[in-house]
């Protein structure tokens, strides 16, 4: 199962700049299994600390001196721990959080060994830490689930891979190799990109056996909800976690929720599933030109889940007839599909944030389902679950912010060509806007950074 990131953390080791990587993930989305399989060709020993499933090795972390760490560990493991030669990798890392303030010792004091932290649960850990963090000590690196792009490598099929890394807007595309993608597009949607999902997959082609993973994962998700509080306060996060479930891509109302439960309990449940790194909110903003961060609405968000495999099995779709199933969910998750597949295309040691704008005015609300900033650009990104659709909201945001291109993501054939003239009213008055549109299938939701247009 071959992951972007792995290019990434082969440039890490050799970088004369390196620090102590923390990798950070939610649960099962593979940080172990990729730092393994990466100390196998790249270091002659490897030596693995987990301190969620060890709590008596929190203590070794208690000194700030990283030799007598390394004294201990060396002793307690019986591996050598030289530098150039060994991995040291500390996982589940928001078990200590001294283990976490050791980490700039590291960076100072034994510059020359490599070593990669994960964990989890380390957004909490990190917001409520009263140690002093390791700023500007430690380096970080982002981990999601499988992309769309390692889903089909992962099933075999370089050949679809290697065709859509090679388009360019303005090509013209295959519609038969179109048609096959989209075949396994829909696959995805099901199946999502956990990897113990897709490997069951691999190995058994049995959609009901993948199901049986799912169910699995959201059932060890759910049990982490016991470190987060009080009994009610596990509650709230459950049902925060089914209602982003079922409602992706709406503005999230706490009365839909629990309407006995206040607001500001509601909205803490959201944050820590975020922090959890279990759903992505989706913030407001009004920002039109660079930075998209300048003017964000913190309180008012939309939510699409970190997977949509699991988005579809607590919205309760069955997966055993995919080619057949409709519902009016196709939206939902084409929205959750590009929102997910822009999340995890970025660069690997950034954290993406995603952004909307809406317009609430009296009948003539119009609402973009995601803002992309791109070099010194923003354009709106419309996506469609079908290869038709009105685009009304984008020509309302491009004629009220003078822009002139929009993108659009759907499941028709890729078109760079398309020049548009439409009237609109804005601010009261009628007036006639044209602009481009890059309409593309949205399986090039994950390009769309690297595209030139």
């Amino acid at each position: 199962m071959k992951r972007t990131i792995e290019e990434y953390l082969k440039t890490w080791k050799d970088s004369p700049r390196r620090k102590p990587m923390i990798l950070r993930g939610a649960r099962q989305v593979g940080k172990t299994f990729i730092i393994r399989e990466f100390s196998k060709d790249n270091f002659e020993y490897y030596l693995e600390v987990n301190l969620e499933k060890n709590s008596k090795l929190k203590s070794v972390f208690e000194s700030n001196n990283p030799v007598i760490i390394i004294n201990e560990l060396t002793i307690l493991y019986n591996v050598p721990v030289l530098a150039g030669k060994t991995l040291l990798f500390i996982d589940e890392i928001q078990a200590s959080p001294a283990a976490i303030a050791a980490l700039r010792y590291f960076y100072e004091q034994m510059p020359d060994l490599h070593v990669i932290a994960a964990g989890s649960l380390l957004d909490h850990t990190l917001h409520e830490m009263h140690y002093s963090m390791p700023v500007g000590r430690v380096e970080y690196a982002y981990l999601y689930p499988l992309n769309f792009m390692e889903f089909c490598m992962s099933i075999g099929e370089t050949g679809l891979c290697r065709y859509m890394q090679d388009f360019l807007p303005g090509k013209d595309f295959s519609s038969a190799i179109h048609s096959k993608i989209s075949e396994f597009l829909r696959l995805y949607f099901f199946i999502g990109g956990m990897p113990e999902a897709v490997q069951t997959y691999i190995d058994t082609g049995n959609l009901l056996e993948v199901e049986k993973v799912h169910s699995n994962i959201l059932t060890s998700l759910q049990y982490d909800f016991s470190k987060y509080g009080t009994r009610r306060e596990q509650e709230l996060l459950k049902s925060s976690l089914h209602y982003v479930a079922n409602n992706i891509g709406h503005k999230v109302k706490y009365v839909n929720i629990d309407r006995n439960v206040q607001s500001s309990q509601l909205k803490q449940a959201l944050l820590k599933l975020e922090m959890s790194r279990v759903i992505h909110l989706v913030r407001k903003t009004k920002s039109v030109n660079p930075p998209i961060t300048q003017y964000v609405d913190e309180d008012t968000f939309k939510s699409v889940f970190f997977d949509i495999g699991l988005a579809c099995h607590l919205a309760q779709i069955r997966l055993t007839d995919i080619q057949n199933l409709a519902t009016d969910f196709e939206g939902a998750l084409a929205e959750q599909f590009v929102g997910q597949e822009l999340i995890a295309s970025s660069p690997v040691f950034r954290e993406t944030k995603l952004y909307y704008w809406m317009r609430e005015a009296k009948n003539s609300n119009a609402e973009i389902d995601y803002l992309l900033q791109k070099g010194n650009e923003i354009y709106p990104v419309e996506v469609k679950a079908g290869k038709t659709g009105t685009l009304k909201s984008m020509q309302v945001f491009l004629g009220t912010n003078g822009k002139q291109k929009g993108i659009r993501f759907n499941l028709d054939l890729p078109n760079d060509g398309i020049h548009l003239q439409t009237a609109i009213r804005v601010n009261g008055e009628n007036k006639t806007i044209e602009y481009s549109l890059l309409s593309l299938p949205m399986y090039f939701a994950g390009f769309i950074g690297e595209m030139g247009f």
